[in-house]
C-alpha cells in the first residue's frame, strides 16, 4: 500500500538488524574502546572498535604521516557524526588536530613529517567531497579545506628547490640549451634562481584542491538541478482529477491511458527503472540518518545538530512519494476502464509489468504494482478479477509476501545482490530494492539501539551496522540505466492525472455496483461531493 516516510507509527512489523549490536540496558558500564566484531573499523592501534568516545572517534579519523583511517572507518563515521556534531564543526575539529599534531602553526615546518602527511590529508578531503557533497555547500566548509592546503603547500616549495640544488649542472645546460642562461645566472648558488622549481612544486597541491572542488562544484551543480527537476515533477504528478470519472460513461477516446502509450510490458518495466534509478541517484547517504536524527542526550542545549537547519531529506522523501504516485496510478489505470473486459486487460497488462520488474531486479515497482492492485477500490472488483488471468499475480504477491519479515523478498533481493556483484553488464548490475523496507529497517536499527551507551560512549557497532546498510545501498544506486529512455513513456508515468482514494472508490463503484448497504451510501456521497450529482 503507499507509504509514507520517517514516521514510527508507519513500520508496524519489526525488522531484523544485527543481534550483536551493543544496545543501551539501564545500568550498563563499558570501558572504550572495546575490542569485538567490527571488521573495517579498527583505530589507530589496530583494535575493533565497537564504542569510545567522540573524541577518540575523531582522532582515530585524523590521519598522520604514518597512518590513514580504513575506508569502512571513514565512511562509517562521516555518515553517522552528524548526529552528534555539525559537518562544519567536525571539519574544524579534524584541521585544529592536523595542525596541532604536525605543528603546523610553527615555523619552520617538520619538512619531511609534513611531506608524508600531506598526501594523505588530501585523500581524506577528496574522499569526503566525493560521498558527503551536500557537507560542502556551506562556504566554511571549503574554508577550512583552503587553510589546510595554505598551511602544507610551503613543504612542497622547499622540496622543490633542494631537489633543483642537487642538479645545477644539469639544469644549467638545460637553461642554456634553451638561450636562457643570462636570465638564469643571476642569483645565488651558481646564479641559479630556483624560484619558477619551486612554485611548480607548490601549485601541486593547489592543482589538486582546484581539482577536488572543480568536481565538488560540478556534483553540487547536479545535485541542484536534480533537487529542481524532482520538484517540477512533483507538482507535475500532484494533478489528481476526480473529475475523470465522469469519462467512463463517454465513448473513448475522451482520455488517454497507459495502454494507448505503451502496450509491451518489457518496455514499460524499462522506463520504471529510468525513473527509480533517476531518483536513486539525487539521494545522498546522509539523508537516511538526517531522517531519523534526534536529540543528542549528552548535549546541554537538548537540540538536536540539525536545529538550524532544515533535515535535508528533500530526495528521500520525494522517492517515497513516486512510489505512492505508482501506486495510485496503477489503480488509477485498472479503474478507469468503463468495461469489464478493458478493466481485465489492464489487469494482466500490469501484472506482465510487474514480473518483468522482478527479473530486471526493480523491486520497487513491482511492489509498487502490486500494492495499487491490492487497493481496496480495485480488489473488490471482483467479476474484473474473474475475466483476469491471475496465475502470475499471486505467484508475485508471494514473492512479496510480508510474513516472516518479508522473507520471500529479502532471499529474492539477496539473488540480485549476489548476481549485482558477479555481472559483466549493467543489465544484470542493478538491484532496486524496495525501498520503504529499506527505511523501516534502518528506522528499527535506529529505535532498537541507542546511539551513546550510559557511559556516553557513541554505540560505534550500531553506526557500523547502519554504514553496511546504506553502503549496500549506494553501490546499487550507482548503476547506470542500460535502456534508452522513451520520452513519451517518461513524461505519462510523471504527468498522467490520477485518481484520489475517494475518485478511486468512486470509479470502483461506477464499475461494479455496490454490494451492501454501507457502500450504497458511500456511492452516493461520493457522487454528490465529487460529481456533484444526487
Amino acid at each position: 500500500m503507499p507509504q509514507t516516510v520517517c514516521s514510527g507509527t508507519m513500520f508496524t512489523t519489526p525488522s531484523g538488524f544485527s543481534p550483536h549490536l551493543a544496545c543501551a540496558e539501564p545500568g550498563e558500564e563499558e570501558e572504550a574502546p572495546q575490542e569485538g566484531p567490527g571488521p573495517g573499523a579498527c583505530l589507530a592501534d589496530g583494535h575493533p572498535i565497537t564504542s569510545a568516545s567522540l573524541d577518540t572517534l575523531i582522532q582515530n579519523l585524523v590521519p598522520t604521516a604514518d597512518y590513514y583511517p580504513e575506508k569502512a572507518y571513514v565512511f562509517t563515521f562521516l555518515l553517522s557524526a552528524r548526529l552528534f556534531i555539525p559537518p562544519p564543526e567536525l571539519l574544524a575539529r579534524v584541521c585544529e588536530l592536523c595542525i596541532k599534531q604536525q605543528q603546523l602553526d610553527q615555523s619552520p615546518l617538520d619538512t619531511a613529517k609534513v611531506r608524508k602527511f600531506g598526501p594523505k590529508i588530501l585523500q581524506l578531503l577528496t574522499e569526503w567531497t566525493e560521498t558527503f557533497p551536500s557537507d560542502f555547500r556551506e562556504e566554511k566548509m571549503v574554508g577550512h579545506l583552503k587553510d589546510i592546503i595554505h598551511r602544507i603547500a610551503p613543504c612542497d616549495e622547499e622540496r622543490r628547490v633542494v631537489r633543483g640544488r642537487k642538479d645545477i649542472r644539469g639544469v644549467a645546460l638545460y637553461a642554456a640549451s634553451r638561450g636562457n642562461r643570462e636570465k638564469e645566472m643571476d642569483g645565488e648558488n651558481g646564479g641559479m634562481d630556483f624560484r619558477g622549481i619551486g612554485s611548480r612544486r607548490e601549485k601541486a597541491y593547489w592543482k589538486t584542491l582546484n581539482q577536488v572542488l572543480q568536481k565538488l562544484s560540478q556534483r553540487l551543480a547536479l545535485m541542484s538541478q536534480g533537487e529542481e527537476s524532482i520538484v517540477k515533477v512533483s507538482l507535475n504528478a500532484s494533478s489528481i482529477s476526480d473529475k475523470l470519472v465522469a469519462f467512463k460513461t463517454k465513448p473513448p477516446p475522451i482520455q488517454k491511458d497507459m495502454l494507448s502509450i505503451c502496450n509491451d510490458p518489457y518496455t514499460l518495466a524499462q522506463q520504471l527503472t529510468h525513473v527509480e534509478l533517476e531518483h536513486l541517484s539525487h539521494i545522498g547517504p546522509e539523508e537516511f540518518v538526517q531522517a531519523f536524527v534526534q536529540k543528542d542526550s549528552l548535549d546541554g542545549t537538548q537540540q538536536p545538530c540539525f536545529s538550524d537547519q532544515k533535515k535535508k531529506t528533500s530526495n528521500l522523501e520525494a522517492y517515497v512519494r513516486w512510489f505512492n504516485r505508482l501506486c495510485y496510478l496503477v489503480a488509477t489505470e485498472i479503474c478507469m476502464p468503463a468495461k469489464k473486459k478493458q478493466r481485465a486487460q489492464v489487469i494482466e497488462f500490469f501484472i506482465d509489468v510487474a514480473r518483468e520488474c522482478f527479473n530486471i531486479g526493480n523491486f520497487n515497482s513491482l511492489m509498487a504494482i502490486i500494492s495499487g492492485m491490492n487497493m481496496s477500490p480495485v480488489s473488490r472488483l471482483k467479476k474484473t478479477w474473474g475475466k483476469a488471468k491471475t496465475a502470475k499475480f499471486f505467484i508475485l504477491e508471494h514473492q512479496m509476501d510480508p510474513t516472516g519479515n518479508f522473507y520471500n523478498y529479502r532471499t529474492a533481493l539477496r539473488g540480485a545482490a549476489h548476481r549485482s556483484q558477479t555481472a559483466n553488464s549493467n543489465r544484470e548490475r542493478i538491484v532496486i530494492p524496495f525501498f520503504s523496507l529499506l527505511i523501516k529497517d534502518i528506522y528499527f536499527l535506529n529505535e532498537g539501539c541507542a546511539n551513546r551507551l550510559p557511559n556516553g560512549h557513541v554505540n560505534f557497532e550500531k553506526f557500523m551496522e547502519l554504514a553496511r546498510q546504506v553502503g549496500e545501498f549506494m553501490t546499487w544506486k550507482q548503476v547506470e540505466c542500460p535502456f534508452e529512455e522513451d520520452r513519451a513513456i517518461l513524461h505519462y508515468l510523471h504527468t498522467a492525472p490520477i485518481f484520489s482514494e475517494d475518485g478511486l472508490y468512486l470509479a470502483s463503484y461506477e464499475s461494479e455496483s455496490p454490494e451492501n448497504q454501507v457502500e450504497k451510501d458511500r456511492w452516493k456521497a461520493l457522487r454528490s461531493n465529487v460529481l456533484g450529482k444526487t
